[in-house]
């Protein structure tokens, strides 16, 4: 994720803990590494419709289709790249996919995601056999005593849990001197197109996931940046909804103003469907929707190869000119667009309302309240951010290999939730909302864009991240507006995103504008497990 304001994105490196065995499968990946096996198709690329195509037809099977991915982690994620995406295995996996299999053949289908294999982060909780830990040492041995209400609207939706994601540790929110992708649970994350750099953060084991073809669709979690970095830095779509369209109940938190889940794909399509199935009013989530108009139940219908003619796109000025070659992708995609009907407006959306330390202070002052009270109902053994301090300082060689804990400490020695301090915070953060509506409804826009994120920096678990600028979807996180991004091209096979940014719950919106641009630029390509740049 972007440096929220005042950190630099990251998490984590470390040891592996617990993970379950990959002995589930019965099918052999080729050694070739074409995603191809023995027993099956190469499912590598294939969409969520495709897939629900095959399996109505009976080509395919949810079992089939969950072997496949299970390989595939097998063969790159623990073997050849080693990309350490994959923090644990539902064992479970092939069994729920039988179940879905049998409703299927008994003339039962749920919904698009039926029989979908899905990855969820390890921030997730999960009430299986599967741990949720944040990606921390802290917490191993936590399992859920419930669902998280959007891993409930998933099961309900009939998708098939296929395990949990590595993570930047605690989402990033530990050190301000941490690696994206790390974690000392899980280890270092690579980045799947050139394995020596990043794959950005938090939600990174989501992105390279699918990126990678590990599965079929992600669940991430993003406070500002975490599913939109990950999207643009690993090729692939992520979605970082308004707060309050998916619930964040059983989710470990860093702030209630600004925590969300969201789904990554390969394609709008894809994303889309997904995010479908994660939506839904949960009583307990005091940020729950406050929409003037219907929540969808399926956003696939906003999928509209037509929908960027007569649409008024602000492009942030501030981008148009700083790296030539995400400067040559952006023109493209600019150019794209006009072509494709949308009308270009050049705006300044990043200059919002000045705030000062407003987010740090907020996101500190909330996390410690909302991970005490996470902890507190949870089954781990450490029950305060007090403890888990405490922790890292007594497992110092396994916990803090190579940074510290700067944030859990500063965030330790904030007041509470009613001191001035957070009030003024809340305050300046509430008035980007406002700065954003503003420029919305002045220059009459219908959605925002610029670059996500420039190319990816090497890993360096000595001096952490190296944030190489953009970060267009900064104002959304921060205001808890949507946005979306997607693959807008390459430089030196480094994949980079563009981000779409909306109005509160206009999702629809903007998933039609990315589905339009998305069709005239076919900029999704997978990787190739470069070892680093200038190799083939």
């Amino acid at each position: 994720m972007k440096r929220r304001t005042f950190i630099r994105l990251g998490s984590a490196a470390g040891l592996s803990s617990i993970i379950i065995p990959f002995s589930q499968s019965n099918s052999k990946a080729d050694a070739a590494g074409t995603g191809s096996t023995a027993t099956g198709p190469d499912l590598s690329e294939m969409s969520v419709a495709e897939l629900q195509r095959k399996m109505k037809s009976g080509v395919l099977t949810s079992q089939g289709i969950t072997s496949f991915y299970l390989d595939q982690i097998a063969k790159l994620d623990k073997k050849g790249p080693k990309l350490n995406a994959v923090i644990e295995i539902n064992p479970d996996a092939l069994s729920i996919a039988e179940a879905m299999d049998r409703e299927r053949k008994a003339g039962k289908t749920r919904g698009p995601m039926h029989g979908i294999p899905i990855l969820i982060k390890d921030n997730i909780d999960t009430a299986d056999k599967m741990q949720t830990t944040a990606g921390s040492l802290a917490l191993a041995g936590n399992v859920a005593g419930n669902d998280a209400f959007v891993v409930k609207k998933l099961r309900e939706a009939g998708a098939v849990i296929l395990g949990k994601t590595n993570l930047s540790e605690w989402a990033n929110f530990r050190s301000t001197r941490a690696s994206s992708g790390w974690s000392s649970r899980g280890g270092q994350t690579k980045n799947p197109y050139i394995l020596d750099r990043s794959p950005c953060g938090s939600s990174s084991g989501s992105g390279v996931a699918v990126a990678a073809n590990l599965c079929a669709v992600a669940v991430g979690t993003e406070t500002n940046g975490s599913i939109a970095c990950p999207a643009s830095m690993n090729g692939v779509v992520g979605i970082k909804p308004t707060v309050g369209l998916v619930s964040r109940s059983g989710i470990i938190p860093i702030s209630k103003t600004q925590d969300t889940a969201g789904p990554f794909g390969r394609t709008v399509a894809d994303v889309a469907a997904l995010l479908g199935a994660m939506t839904g009013n949960d009583p307990a989530d005091p940020a729950r929707h406050i929409a003037t108009s219907p929540i969808p139940v399926d956003y696939t219908k906003f999928l509209d190869s037509a929908a960027l003619k007569g649409k008024r796109i602000g492009v942030e000025k501030s981008m148009l000119k700083v790296h030539e070659g995400i400067d040559s992708l952006l023109a493209k995609a600019i150019a794209q667009m006009k072509a494709a009907g949308a009308v270009i407006v050049e705006v300044e959306y990043m200059k919002t309302q000045a705030l000062d330390g407003a987010e740090s202070a907020l996101l500190q002052i909330e996390f410690k309240d909302g991970v005490n009270n996470y902890l507190s109902h949870s089954n781990a053994k450490i029950k305060s951010l007090e403890g888990l301090i405490a922790f890292n300082k007594a497992n110092e060689a396994k916990t803090m290999p190579y940074f510290k804990q700067e944030l859990f400490e500063t965030s330790q020695a904030k007041g509470d939730l009613n001191t001035k301090a957070y009030k003024d915070a809340l305050s300046k953060i509430t008035g980007v909302a406002d700065s954003l509506n503003k420029k919305f409804e002045d220059d009459k826009l219908d959605a925002l864009c610029g670059p996500a994120t420039g190319a990816s920096w090497c890993i360096d678990l000595v001096n952490g991240d190296f944030w190489t600028g953009y970060g267009a979807y900064g104002p959304a996180a921060i205001s808890g507006f949507p946005s979306i991004t997607l693959p807008m091209g390459k430089v030196d096979e480094l994949p980079v995103g563009i981000s779409f940014l909306g109005k509160a719950y206009d999702e629809p919106g903007l998933i039609g504008i990315a589905y339009a641009y998305e069709q005239v630029s076919k900029n999704r390509a997978a990787p190739k497990f470069i070892e680093t740049v200038g190799k083939k």
